[in-house]
């Protein structure tokens, strides 16, 4: 194995990621959450 083929993994590793990051990001299951979490600066004391 050589380094272009370490190349090509840490690639296809980083895509994989990165598309697993962004699938979760904008799955219908976390939108409430990240609604609460989007409102959390306006909910100081008043």
């Amino acid at each position: 194995m050589d380094i272009t083929n370490l190349r090509i993994i840490a690639t296809l590793a980083s895509l994989v990621t990165f598309v697993g990051i962004w699938l979760w990001a904008w799955s219908r299951s976390n939108k409430k959450d990240f609604d609460e979490a989007a409102n959390l600066p306006f909910e100081g004391e008043e």
